[in-house]
């Protein structure tokens, strides 16, 4: 059966159907960010209600973060799902040198005085359903203008860069934001 014909799909995204055990209704595929890395120990930024949440030296923004000797960048890491044009993404983190960091930072302000062309990062959030429980090591690879950057997991990294290179499956999606405790499955069962 393709994706296409799948009635848990078909109800996924039809957003003129909801669910008739509890009226939810569902738009299609939906990402799942962070607000912050991992090792940040200052909070939530967004639950602050700062632009820029600063903790002594430490500053963490929406895309930004210097913590200490510390520096990450807010990325995407894309997921195509098997069957679809769609694409899911995880919005992580990286940690970068300061060197790579800087270079962002003012390509970011003046790109043609600026040039920068990506860099080795370090994915810096456990990501729900996949099972990393240390930082994996990826390139960040510039995004489009005035999109974040991509994070591309090294081959033989993790079986989350076959999954990058590969897709992932409706129901590998569907275990993804059960782990991030968003299980959808049940609601798109009922007829």
């Amino acid at each position: 059966m393709s994706l296409a014909s799948d009635p848990r799909w078909q109800r996924f995204n039809n957003s003129e159907h909801p669910c008739p055990c509890c009226g939810r209704v569902f738009n299609g595929v939906f990402d799942i960010g962070y607000d912050h890395p991992d090792p940040w120990p200052h909070g939530n930024r967004g639950a602050s209600g700062e632009d820029v949440l600063s903790v002594g030296e430490d500053r963490l923004g929406t895309d930004l973060c210097e913590m200490g000797k510390y520096r990450f960048i807010r990325c995407v890491l894309p997921l195509p799902i098997i069957g679809t044009d769609q694409r899911f993404g995880f919005g992580p983190w990286g940690s970068v040198n300061p060197d790579s960091f800087d270079t962002y930072v003012a390509n970011c302000h003046d790109a043609e005085a600026h040039p920068f062309e990506g860099c080795f990062a370090w994915l810096m959030n456990i990501l729900p359903g996949v099972g990393n429980q240390e930082p994996l090591p990826c390139n960040l690879i510039p995004g489009p203008d005035g999109q974040r950057p991509v994070l591309e997991v090294h081959d033989g990294a993790h079986e989350l860069a076959d999954w990058q290179e590969n897709g992932i499956t409706f129901d590998q999606l569907l275990d993804i934001y059960a782990a991030a405790g968003q299980d959808i499955r049940p609601h798109l069962l009922q007829s």
